[in-house]
């Protein structure tokens, strides 16, 4: 059997008692990092009078995924096995979908158990009433694609969510102010934790007052979608317009979606 088990991203106190009692019958335990991890459970034994008994620790991360599982033997599901990720909740932005799916390929049984985590519990703080979002975790590194993304997220009509790391919190709203300074944020960090934070303005605002922020900590972004306005333009409109047939043929397009030499043709032929 694999349980996967989300772990605070702060507060010790937000473990579940049903995460505690998974933990205190495991055999195997898979994690990020063996060292936190071992931490950890000093910290909730110590906490809570919980015995966990661990035969073996394996590290399991973004890096070794494939090749752990590739190698692993499937026998070891017989036992009680665990996933932890370092804080939050596993294949959140974190290892564990690639396990769901070798456990599904394989027929082993599993269950992931409820818990904490960061982007659910900001936007509930954020005060946004919109139901539907999205969420991105961390944005890409490269410039390009990293522009790119932004800028589809900011033609975008749902609000989204992304997680930024401290030396990056202040680039990312600097992009922002540039593309949509008037765009509603919310901003949180160290959630749960004794520091924690949240900043809710428009992005040009925000960008100004982390001139001299202290961004230390793990960040969580919420950027408000912007519903766009529906055009009530039609094809006949667009017919209509004195304007050369290829630039009448490429609107129309867009409308209707199909190819611009389809449409140039038909209307070389209407003539």
């Amino acid at each position: 059997m694999l349980y996967l088990i989300p772990t605070p991203i702060g507060n010790i106190q937000d473990i579940t008692f049903r995460a505690l009692e998974v933990l205190s019958t495991a055999d195997i335990l898979f994690c990020e990092d063996t060292r936190v991890t071992k931490r950890l459970l000093t910290l909730l034994g110590e906490r809570f009078s919980i015995k966990c008994n661990i035969e073996k620790f394996y590290s399991l991360h973004s890096h070794n995924e494939d090749s752990f599982l590739k190698n692993i033997d499937i026998d070891i599901f017989k036992k009680s096995v665990v996933y932890l990720s370092d804080a939050g909740m596993p294949c959140i932005s974190d290892p564990g979908a690639k396990l769901i799916q070798f456990a599904q390929e394989h027929d082993i049984e599993y269950e992931v158990l409820p818990g904490a985590n960061a982007a659910v519990t900001a936007y509930a703080a954020s005060g946004f009433i919109q139901k539907e979002f999205l969420f991105f975790g961390f944005l890409p590194h490269k410039a390009k694609e990293r522009k790119l993304l932004l800028n589809d997220i900011l033609n975008g009509s749902y609000n989204t969510i992304l997680y930024e790391a401290p030396h990056r919190i202040r680039q990312l709203l600097n992009e922002i102010a540039i593309l949509s300074p008037k765009r509603e944020l919310f901003v949180q960090k160290e959630i749960t934790k004794l520091h924690q934070k949240w900043y809710k303005d428009s992005a040009l605002n925000l960008a100004k007052i982390f001139e001299k922020e202290n961004t230390k900590g793990e960040w969580v972004v919420i950027i408000k979608g912007e519903k766009k306005e529906v055009s009530n333009i039609t094809q006949n409109d667009i017919i209509s317009l004195e304007i050369p047939k290829k630039q009448k043929a490429k609107l129309l397009s867009k409308i209707s979606g199909k190819s611009i030499k389809e449409i140039y043709e038909q209307l070389v032929i209407s003539d």
